[in-house]
């Protein structure tokens, strides 16, 4: 029988006390397995303490493109800033990123900062890191990236190519051209990691079921659709070993209270994604029991990075 282990991760640990305290509820309650800190974030050592104190896997959520840095000397004139002295923001980066004008240096400055931070946070270093808003995957930074998780012997990461995304129509045109961005730029990724000695989980899950988008069946016909696809590419059962009988899945999700400003955010207040209803609906959908029976009768056990 296939085994799934599935790693449940909460995203942006961190961002604010409402946020932190959804993703340890839904810890709490079996729903989420694993959380991604943000070092910059107003409630960074809040959250460090709650998975301290709850013991919940944690690692690290890096961010180049919201709030502010946390390299003391990126903090004044550096490539990374706009004109207001933050980040450029999640499109603004990637513009920037294209028109040549962002300083590779800084960015490994800053995600070394962001690691060391981490370590002084939490006591250890993060067995995974990914990106805030999937920075980690576009062009040239992932370089930076993958020589950063080698050097700290960071293990694990994520690469967002969802199977079965280009049929998910309920999906906005605008947003489904970002996430084809994303996913051409893991594409381009692979390699890069596979040469740095980086993993990732065997499937990716998070476009199609975020926010509004989420619900028991869509993350069961994600999870189903997503085992057919891989298994469909994997060796025939008499080649089979009893390692490769296991498949391992990342679902990210972004449950959380909704932020209340001006309290949240990573030095700029919260923004609209993160005082949305749709942190709640995360939430709430994925604490139904019907969610958790589902993994138990399909014989899918939920871990973190560390148990892969």
């Amino acid at each position: 029988m296939l085994q799934v282990k599935l790693i449940v991760t909460g995203d942006d640990f961190g961002y604010c006390p409402r946020r932190n305290q959804g993703i340890v509820d839904c810890f709490l309650a079996g729903a989420v397995s694993n959380v991604s800190l943000l070092v910059n974030g107003s409630a960074a050592a809040d959250a460090a303490k709650l998975a301290k104190r709850y013991n919940i896997p944690i690692g690290l959520h890096a961010n180049l493109s919201e709030g502010s840095p946390v390299c003391e000397v990126l903090k004044t004139n550096s490539s990374l800033l706009n004109q207001d002295g933050f980040f450029h923001g999640k499109m603004g980066f990637r513009t920037a990123l294209s028109k040549g004008l962002l300083n590779m240096s800084e960015v490994k400055q800053e995600l070394k900062a962001q690691v060391e931070l981490f370590h002084e946070l939490t006591g250890h270093l993060p067995p995974h890191m990914d990106g805030h808003q999937h920075i980690h995957v576009l062009p040239e930074v992932r370089h930076i990236f993958a020589e950063v998780l080698e050097e700290y012997g960071i293990t694990y990461t994520r690469v967002p190519v969802e199977p079965g995304l280009h049929n998910c129509d309920w999906i906005p045109p605008s947003l489904m051209d970002f996430y084809l961005g994303v996913e051409e730029d893991s594409f381009n990724t692979v390699d890069v990691f596979t040469r740095h000695g980086i993993r990732w989980p065997d499937i990716y899950i998070g476009l199609s079921t975020m926010g509004k988008n989420m619900s028991v069946s869509n993350i069961w016909s994600a999870i189903d659709t997503a085992i057919m696809e891989f298994l469909s590419k994997a060796p025939s059962p008499a080649q089979l070993t009893p390692q490769s009988r296991t498949v391992t899945i990342e679902l990210m999700v972004h449950p959380g209270y909704p932020s209340v400003p001006p309290v949240g955010g990573c030095g700029e207040g919260p923004d609209d994604f993160s005082q949305s209803w749709e942190r709640l609906h995360e939430l709430q959908t994925l604490i139904k029991p019907e969610l958790q029976s589902h993994y138990k009768t399909r014989n899918i056990q939920l871990c973190s990075f560390k148990d892969l």
